[in-house]
């Protein structure tokens, strides 16, 4: 006979506390509204062990799997979404490290190392007219006698812009025509070489403080050079890690965006009243409960997909060819699906929500961000295409 007892419930660990939580939340809309960094809000994150979240534990961190820090960035999210995505990239660098580490590739393990001591990692790869993203550079990259490199360039959307103490960055090194390579190091704030430019201030995600950042011969030196690849997609295990990593949590970034606004589209329509409809709230109108039932349908397959993807990457489940579509189409999913998920609560809030002081109006802002994170649509459709189609052909 088949047993019929359910298995037992995943434990799954947390850092954030509701408390904590809380008071991230009440901070959002003035850090938004003075287009100022959170630094109150980084400074209890590291309080709470935030920062070192995918350290292992036999470094002094948490060692939580991308499943947990996923679902604690959705929570996060849901609180500041600005504060959660400028984190994430401090999340991205550590979280590849951790998973490259897992792995048994001790290339990285500085990185960790380092997050444990209390530094402060950002993400200095984007760079404006370079649409291949992490498989082109238009920063150089020199070769030093002692095996470290020197940069040269410049690099757009660097969150953390005021307090990261390590940049993640890469370049070019061109200075051998036949084989030219990407070199990927990380370069301290304090040795210079850097310059962070004023330049942010956006439509949404403002907290975030993603300003330009000028490299002007920042320094890695040889130990914090730990990839020379070859440019264009590559199998090396590197690459790997940074797309599953850096999609899944941006994916659980706009995922908690939707999840908060559902919250809010449903506490305005059981808050509002109809005249029409004899005083009753709007919560038992029958074409309210239709669009707030749309936004929970497609709010909770976004929860359920982003779950699984990233117990998948824990698990090393085998998606073969197919897991670079896998997490690009996660992102643009995610992404896409919190962007109608906002526009479904601003529908069912009654215009309130359409001044700026608005809770569901900065989420609104917030939201448009996705669109703008590596893959974007394009880039993400030529990937699945060719993962069921085949390259184009000529």
């Amino acid at each position: 006979m088949t047993s019929t007892t359910p298995p037992a419930p995943r434990r799954q660990r947390t850092l954030l506390t509701d408390e904590l939580l809380e008071r991230i939340r009440s901070r959002a809309d003035a850090h938004d509204r003075d287009n100022t960094f959170p630094h109150d809000d980084l400074a209890d994150l590291v309080a709470a062990g935030y920062l070192t979240a995918f350290v292992p534990e036999r470094l002094g961190g948490a060692g939580l799997t991308l499943e947990e820090v996923a679902r604690e960035q959705v929570r996060l999210a849901g609180a500041a979404p600005a504060t959660a995505l400028a984190v994430n990239m401090h999340l991205v660098v550590t979280g590849l490290a951790a998973l490259l580490d897992a792995h048994g590739d001790g290339s990285v393990e500085f990185v960790l190392r380092d997050a444990a001591a209390g530094e402060v990692f950002a993400f200095g790869n984007s760079e404006a007219g370079n649409d291949l993203v992490m498989f082109a550079s238009r920063t150089r990259a020199e070769r030093q006698d002692d095996g470290g490199y020197r940069y040269h360039g410049t690099k757009i959307f660097t969150s953390l812009s005021p307090v990261w103490t390590r940049l993640a960055t890469f370049g070019l090194d061109d200075s051998d025509p036949d084989d030219p390579r990407l070199v990927h190091g990380v370069v301290a704030r304090e040795d210079g070489g850097v310059r962070a430019k004023d330049d942010w201030d956006t439509l949404g995600m403002r907290a975030t403080q993603s300003a330009t950042t000028v490299l002007e011969g920042a320094y890695a030196p040889a130990d914090r050079v730990y990839r020379r690849l070859p440019p264009g997609p590559s199998a090396d295990p590197f690459v790997f890690a940074l797309f599953a990593v850096f999609e899944t949590l941006l994916a659980a970034v706009y995922t908690g965006i939707g999840r908060r606004a559902l919250e809010v589209g449903v506490a305005h329509a059981r808050r509002r009243t109809s005249m029409k409809n004899g005083g009753r709230s709007y919560a038992q109108d029958p074409d309210i409960r239709w669009r707030v039932a749309d936004a929970a349908l497609a709010q909770d397959g976004a929860e359920l997909q982003l779950f699984a993807l990233a117990r998948d990457v824990d698990e090393r489940v085998d998606h073969g060819a197919r897991w670079f579509a896998q997490l690009v189409g996660l992102k643009v999913r995610a992404t896409e699906t919190a962007r109608v998920v906002v526009d479904h609560a601003l529908r069912v809030s009654g215009g309130g929500a359409y001044f700026t002081g608005s809770e569901l109006a900065r989420l609104y802002r917030d939201v448009l961000a996705g669109i703008y994170h590596p893959s974007d649509d394009e880039s993400a459709h030529a990937t699945v295409a060719a993962s069921v189609l085949g390259p184009l052909e000529g």
